[in-house]
């Protein structure tokens, strides 16, 4: 976030949410150990908004960083700080959208609306919790968000009665009535598939965020007009997956696989040639396993002939080829050697390596076990891959990562 966002807290009065004295305190004790200051807090000091003060800013200090070096900030109860965005994954909407009006229909802590509203003449945040709706507008005067409205109520009522604006966001609330995960598009709260119409209609684009265990092929069926899928991961774990809609288009979407600042993007509509296939027997030098965008969108075709590499097998989700790439989404590695994962190398381990990082793909066995059959601890410098190439045979690939800055 650019500096002018940040506020001079001297300038502003007190938030009425949390008196002074304890916002005071908690400013003071931010850096201590929540489970002992609660042992510990004075006379004069709401104990429960002190101790949520100082848990919430640890953990924005962690995730939304350009939010904790901002004074004055009130945090919400944990579940909406476990929620909300990263700072990561919040910056890159915000290169998604701009124009002249922003309405998020789902406002939540609003860390995904902070990033987005400077890019904007104009940002409406809509929010059905009250408490949150008081949050919003005392944290957004203190990010400088001074060209923001606030508005308690629902993202239906609002959504059926706003003026048209340039985009709308949607981020559906995926816990069901007992607090349980849901992932289905009809689960969600607001239910984006039966809103699909209205949202085009009031918003030339809409940006809607899903759950990253959402199946991407089934939402782009299910709703019309969605221009770009975007699978993000951070520090190579799927985060989210978004969709940015668009009322004139009727393309097949581009699918952009994001790990940190590093893609990868195809086209599903396009012609593609089949997987291409390892014979079984041919030597390679690199081995190369794709980040967690990748295999969520499960684009091997695209992957494989975009870098000229074959696959061990259909399913096992990793490649083979003769050069480094240094460009590769995901980790590469040089290949010491390939060893048949007999009964007998089972039976006997290799134990000579003392330690080495074993990953199992498409081989009957999870990582624990088999790293105890083979006698080895976990770390080191030696990468060890048990699979299952096409023709049924267990192959152990032990590797040396690569030198060359390969994407991660």
């Amino acid at each position: 976030m650019e500096k002018g966002y940040l506020c001079r807290v001297k300038e502003l009065e007190h938030s009425p949410l949390v008196d002074e004295a304890t916002m005071e305190w908690a400013a003071a004790h931010r850096l201590d150990d929540v489970k002992r200051l609660a042992l510990h807090i004075p006379r004069g000091i709401d104990r429960e908004a002190a101790l949520r003060q100082v848990a919430g800013w640890q953990e924005l200090r962690r995730k939304v960083p350009s939010w904790a070096v901002v004074d004055g900030i009130v945090y919400p109860i944990h579940l909406s700080l476990e929620q909300c965005s990263s700072q990561a994954t919040a910056t890159l909407k915000a290169t998604l959208v701009e124009g002249d009006t922003l309405v998020d229909l789902t406002g939540g802590l609003g860390v995904d609306f902070s990033f987005m509203a400077p890019r904007f003449a104009h940002a409406v945040y809509v929010e059905r919790n009250e408490e949150l709706c008081a949050l919003a507008r005392h944290n957004f005067a203190c990010l400088g968000l001074t060209h923001c409205e606030v508005v308690h109520g629902t993202a239906e009522d609002y959504l059926a009665s706003m003026p048209e604006a340039s985009v709308i966001f949607v981020d559906p609330a995926r816990r069901d009535a007992h607090g349980e995960r849901v992932v289905s598009l009809k689960d969600c709260t607001p239910d984006v598939e039966a809103l699909h119409d209205t949202l085009l209609a009031k918003a030339r684009r809409v940006l809607l965020k899903l759950s990253p265990m959402l199946d991407w092929h089934n939402a782009v069926t299910r709703l019309a007009r969605v221009k770009r899928v975007l699978i993000v991961s951070v520090a190579g774990e799927c985060k989210e997956l978004l969709l940015l809609l668009d009322r004139d288009h009727t393309a097949s979407p581009i699918v952009t696989c994001i790990n940190d600042r590093h893609t990868f993007a195809f086209t599903p509509g396009e012609p593609c040639p089949p997987l291409p296939l390892w014979d079984g027997e041919s030597e390679h030098r690199y081995l190369y396993e794709p980040n967690a965008s990748v295999m969520k969108a499960a684009c091997h075709e695209h992957l494989a002939n975009h870098f000229g590499l074959v696959a061990v097998a259909q399913n096992s989700h990793l490649f083979l080829g003769d050069a480094p790439l240094p460009d590769f989404p995901g980790r590469g590695f040089i290949i010491d050697e390939r060893l048949p994962l007999t009964s007998s190398l089972l039976k006997r381990g290799l134990p000579s390596l003392g330690q080495a990082n074993v990953t199992v793909r498409n081989y009957p066995m999870r990582t624990e076990q088999l790293r105890r059959r083979l006698k080895l601890k976990d770390g080191g410098d030696t990468y060890l891959f048990a699979t299952t190439a096409q023709n049924g045979r267990k192959w152990l690939y032990r590797c040396t990562k690569l030198t060359v800055p390969v994407v991660t």
